[in-house]
């Protein structure tokens, strides 16, 4: 079996990740869990075949003792996101499958009011969620949503590229950390002088990132983020951790000016083992949330998102019992995803 056959493989079975460790078994990461498949038990992981994945100065890279990341593609344009490192003096590695096509909001039964905010033309839009929650398809959902109905300029800054956009009616030119330019940061400075329309980060990772991100979206351009946190109301606050603390309270103005709406997402096993489903929390920017931001009262939020669901709001154990009584997810799983996993197991 060639390389690029074992890719194949691991797709046909519905994979979304690979871990490979030299002198062990191939794991597949399948509908959110990890499996060792029987009939791949004879492939042994070698070196070579971790190292063939590099080009040169990627290796020379490795050999300076750096992990490596990149995104390499098969014959037939499927895309891959690596990352090599070493582990207990051994080589290994983690290989993301990418969809080689962006899919709808109708096949990730992502709710219709994303298309709403694709139509914003300024503001701050965030997704959160824990790695490998899809926080990056949801964006890059609503980025071809934006480059099909609209004739704008849109620049994507990412580490590394995950998808490519094809044009419609939208200009897109996508930026890659460590091919393109240095950093976020510095894609951040730039994006400002290229004319942009639409500005997407791949992660807002440090203050001066989120300061830039939120002086985009200050100075008229619609700026799409992700952050790593669980929960909408402490992605509020993770921004405001990160600054200075002489700089928070002007952080919260201008949360409170810019912001449209923060979804935190996670990815559920369905009950038929057919797949995953997505689950967002909703916090949309409402004169209410911004007041509460502009007074530092964040702990209140979750009060404006319960009020707030006829707007579009959601609170993520609302959408995990409403999954649930619809026969979609397993109380096992609705509990596990839980916030309050005492409350959710009265509610069931």
């Amino acid at each position: 079996m060639t390389f690029e056959e074992f890719i194949l493989s691991a797709r046909a079975k519905g994979a979304s990740d690979i871990h490979l460790s030299v002198d062990m078994e191939p794991v597949f990461r399948i509908n959110g869990d990890l499996t060792s498949i029987s009939e791949l038990s004879n492939v042994q992981v070698s070196n070579r075949m971790i190292i063939q994945l590099l080009n040169a100065d990627q290796e020379e890279n490795f050999n300076n003792g750096n992990d490596v990341d990149f995104v390499f593609e098969l014959k037939n344009g499927a895309r891959q996101r690596c990352n090599v490192f070493r582990q207990m003096g051994k080589l290994a590695c983690a290989i993301r499958l990418l969809n080689s096509t962006i899919p709808s909001m109708e096949d990730m039964r992502l709710p219709p009011m994303l298309k709403e905010l694709s139509l914003k033309r300024s503001g701050l839009i965030l997704v959160t969620g824990v790695s490998g929650s899809g926080k990056t398809t949801t964006l890059s959902i609503i980025l071809d949503f934006i480059n099909a109905t609209r004739p704008c300029h849109i620049i994507t800054i990412e580490d590394p590229v995950e998808y490519r956009y094809e044009k419609k009616l939208a200009t897109i030119h996508q930026r890659e950390i460590g091919r393109d330019v240095k950093g976020f940061s510095q894609a951040l400075k730039s994006a400002l002088r290229e004319d942009p329309d639409v500005i997407f980060v791949g992660e807002m990772r440090d203050y001066e990132t989120m300061q830039l991100a939120v002086t985009a979206a200050e100075t008229g351009h619609l700026v799409l983020a992700t952050l790593h946190t669980r929960g909408a109301i402490h992605a509020v606050n993770r921004i405001i951790d990160a600054c200075p603390h002489n700089i928070q309270q002007q952080m919260l103005v201008q949360l409170s000016q810019i912001l449209e709406c923060v979804i935190s997402q996670t990815l559920m096993p369905l009950k038929d083992g057919t797949g995953r489903i997505a689950a967002l929390e909703i916090l949309l920017g409402t004169d209410a949330c911004k007041n509460m931001i502009r007074s530092n009262k964040c702990h209140q939020l979750e009060t404006i998102m319960q009020q707030g669901k006829n707007l579009g709001m959601a609170l993520m154990d609302d959408v995990i019992i409403d999954y649930y009584r619809r026969g979609l997810i397993t109380r096992e799983i609705a509990l596990f995803n839980s916030t309050d996993r005492v409350e959710m197991d009265a509610k069931i």
